[in-house]
């Protein structure tokens, strides 16, 4: 475990993360079946059209986009299964974000999960991989609110929930949906182009873009980068 950091200023009085990609490294898991999946039932898949498509959103849209892309529902019991084959991939699988530990560890500021997932998925996810804990009870799932990610309204809801201002909170995500919903929420949103390339992120309104999780600190903390602590590759938009 890093030794923690000293008292730093930061402009944020709340960091939100995206749960899946972010703190969990489960889109590796996860669009590897669903990718195949498609491809099964005669929509030619890769993992990139899966990012493209999905990732990033709710299950009731990548349910409805399935839907029009295919011209009718898939067949019975498809989602079942794809919930089935990831529960016992991310079983054998899943591990926490390379990195997340350490971050958190030099971040002293309120933080909280915001995610298009479930409760149940979060609790298990996080559980999983032993981060559990750390968000106990800021657990924000899009099922809370009318609309999902592009939409602003979960990182709104997880703003007032934690009394913070959209303005003073800083958003880690790792899908351009995600990064449009905190753009819209009026969030600073740092990308995390672990999977996604960097430049959708930074298309998205993303104001800066890290690959390691390491360097998330210097994003919360700016000052750091001249104390010595790794930077991530930052995107000024006008």
């Amino acid at each position: 475990m890093s030794a923690p950091l000293p008292p730093r200023k930061s402009p944020y009085h709340l960091v939100i993360f995206d749960c899946d990609g972010v703190l969990v490294d489960s889109e590796r898991v996860t669009n590897h079946i669903f990718a195949a999946m498609l491809t099964d039932i005669g929509l030619p898949s890769t993992l990139e059209s899966v990012f493209e498509h999905f990732v990033g959103r709710s299950t009731a849209t990548c349910q409805r986009v399935v839907k029009e892309m295919l011209g009718h529902e898939p067949p019975a019991g498809f989602w079942e299964e794809y919930e089935r084959r990831t529960v016992a991939a991310m079983q054998r699988e899943l591990v926490a974000v390379d990195g997340i530990g350490e971050a958190l560890d030099n971040i002293a500021l309120p933080w909280c999960v915001a995610s298009s997932g479930s409760h149940a998925k979060m609790r298990t996810t996080l559980g999983l991989t032993g981060l559990l804990p750390r968000f106990e009870g800021r657990l924000f799932s899009a099922t809370e609110v009318e609309r999902g990610k592009p939409a602003p309204d979960l990182f709104l809801h997880a703003a007032a929930r934690c009394g913070v201002s959209p303005g003073a909170c800083l958003l880690v995500e790792d899908s351009p949906a995600g990064v449009a919903g905190g753009i819209a929420a009026g969030m600073t949103v740092c990308g995390y182009a672990a999977h996604a390339p960097a430049h959708r992120l930074r298309a998205a309104g993303a104001q800066c873009v890290i690959t390691d999780m390491r360097t998330l600190p210097a994003i919360v903390y700016p000052d750091a980068v001249a104390d010595g602590l790794p930077g991530g590759e930052r995107h000024a938009h006008s």
